[in-house]
């Protein structure tokens, strides 16, 4: 089966489920332009199979004022580490506009 083949066949979950998978690099560029925005990060995780029907597990509280992108980094590993196998995603929540300003999966849990 060719690549655009799995890929239209994978489910989605949230925008950059459209893109090609990130790379560590354009993961922590994501998450560099989320704390330059003042933006609150979080980390959650789930099991694939309930990823879309129930809410995820928050990996600890949202990092409140948070401004090193290293340390939301060793969360995220940490996170993969204690929860193998589980899909983990990224969250910033936006103080200002009360919502979330970004949210995208950082590994889909093979």
């Amino acid at each position: 089966m060719s690549d655009i083949q799995n890929f239209k066949q994978s489910q989605k979950y949230e925008t950059f489920s459209y893109l090609p998978e990130m790379n560590a690099d354009q993961v922590r560029k994501q998450i560099e332009y989320c704390l330059a925005q003042g933006w609150n990060p979080a980390i959650e995780y789930s099991e694939k199979e309930n990823a879309m029907a129930h809410y995820w597990y928050m990996w600890k509280l949202p990092f409140f004022g948070e401004q090193s992108v290293e340390s939301v980094l060793q969360e995220v590993e940490e996170c993969r580490r204690a929860n193998p196998g589980m899909m983990v995603r990224f969250i910033a929540y936006d103080n200002y506009a009360q919502s979330q300003g970004m949210a995208f999966v950082v590994d889909r849990g093979r």
